[in-house]
């Protein structure tokens, strides 16, 4: 019997975020008809170069840059709506998102306030020394609300009565936190009412019933690719707690966060880089504080797309992709920026933990442990040549795709593409997630 062509397919990070996702989901685009984001809000940025212009998406997902695609914003989303909106006027400005039936937006999701980014600097500020290292846009206090069934929602925005109602609720608990806790200012109930009476004009023609939409869309056998935001290191309960984000980053999620059933999904593409970063706080164990982590960080270009802070830059550590192969159900794997590397003479990986004389295989939970773990690495000779140009997996040096395939040897997971440049065309795809 002939296995069928998936038809849905979910990209996940394998790291701590920044692996590039945005590139991998332009690239599937391709073949897919619908996008989707499932979860996190304008905490995560993905960034991608088409023919030399470059492209960073908070909140749409990549795919809007094909105009017969449809891109759709899943319930498990947090929206800021002046994030959303900026993104939509930036990209008709440039010539894309030319049509209103391009994007559907959940009427489920959850509306990032102002009070919520502002509470999430205050407290950031508050921590000091023991801060999580946030991007204080208020997504952790949105998914706080929302769990807490005190959020509101794109449905409540689209009625006038019930958002002032929920509006009002909401500042007389977050005015009272923000002025008696953290003596700052309160937030004002009419400029909230006359901002976001605009933004419900605005978003209206794009707000839908998502999950039904999905849900019909497969059943007629169209092809949906899941973009997940952040990594799987991130992940709040997988991750590495408490510095993580405040929603799960893993491939599961792509079924609550659209709604769709888990029997929907048929692969799961993780996407890694062939060195590991990391953007904020919390332990890293392969993290480089010398002039190699130096060079990593200024060939790769290695600054937050959303914060626009340096990253942390180290060796690529197996125990990590192990723990994402693992956590996602992991089909297949990308390895972006290989050419990163093309100028180092020795290379290294990390496949252990060494933690009080014991050997770690895998991620421990408790952070204090992780932070004083001992990276085991293994070297390997670099390649010492230029790897942009590659178009196949055979046009790469022999080094390099030893590289390669010690990296499928230590997560047990195939590569099935490789980037080896920012551009989508420089791109080696060994294996279609789609066909």
């Amino acid at each position: 019997m002939r296995k069928k062509k998936p038809k849905c397919v979910v990209v996940v990070g394998a790291q701590w975020g920044d692996e590039g996702k945005g590139k991998v989901i332009d690239l599937l685009t391709e073949f897919s008809d619908i996008v989707v984001r499932f979860q996190g809000g304008n905490n995560a940025g993905h960034t991608l170069v088409v023919g030399g212009e470059k492209f960073v998406f908070h909140l749409i997902p990549s795919g809007i840059l094909h105009e017969t695609k449809r891109c759709v914003i899943g319930n498990g989303v947090v929206i800021s709506l002046g994030v959303l909106i900026d993104e939509i006027d930036a990209l008709r400005k440039r010539g894309y998102f030319r049509s209103d039936s391009q994007l559907l937006i959940s009427e489920q999701a959850h509306l990032i306030m102002p009070y919520h980014q502002r509470l999430d600097l205050a407290r950031e500020r508050f921590q000091g020394r023991n801060r999580i290292g946030t991007t204080g846009r208020g997504i952790g206090p949105a998914y706080e609300d929302k769990m807490g069934r005190s959020g509101i929602r794109v449905a409540d925005l689209l009625d006038e009565g019930v958002f002032r109602r929920k509006l009002e609720a909401s500042l007389l608990e977050k005015n009272f936190t923000l002025t008696r806790f953290f003596k700052e200012e309160p937030c004002s109930k009419e400029e909230i009412l006359e901002e976001y009476g605009v933004f419900r004009s605005r978003i209206a023609p794009f707000v839908a019933n998502t999950s039904v939409f999905l849900n019909e869309a497969i059943s007629e056998g169209r092809r949906v690719l899941f973009e997940g935001a952040q990594g799987c290191l991130l992940d709040v309960d997988h991750g590495t707690y408490p510095f993580v984000t405040s929603s799960n980053t893993v491939a599961a999620n792509a079924c609550t966060g659209a709604g769709i059933g888990p029997t929907c999904i048929d692969y799961v593409l993780g996407v890694s880089k062939a060195y590991t970063t990391r953007d904020g706080e919390g332990p890293f164990p392969t993290e480089l504080h010398d002039e190699t982590g130096e060079r990593i960080r200024a060939r790769g270009g290695e600054y937050g797309a959303t914060t626009g802070r340096p990253r942390r830059c180290g060796w690529f550590d197996a125990v990590v992709l192990r723990h994402a192969v693992l956590m996602n159900g992991m089909s297949g794997l990308v390895i972006t920026k290989l050419d990163v590397l093309d100028e180092m003479e020795k290379i290294r990986i990390c496949t252990g933990y060494r933690y009080q004389g014991n050997l770690l295989r895998w991620v421990p939970a408790n952070m204090e442990v992780l932070k004083h773990c001992e990276p085991v690495y293994e070297e390997c000779e670099g390649w010492l040549k230029d790897t942009g140009g590659a178009r196949s997996f055979s046009d790469l040096p022999l080094r390099a795709r030893q590289y390669v395939k010690r990296l499928e040897k230590c997560i047990q997971t195939e590569v099935v593409a490789i980037s080896v440049g920012s551009d989508r065309e420089e791109t080696i795809l060994m294996k279609n997630p789609f066909s």
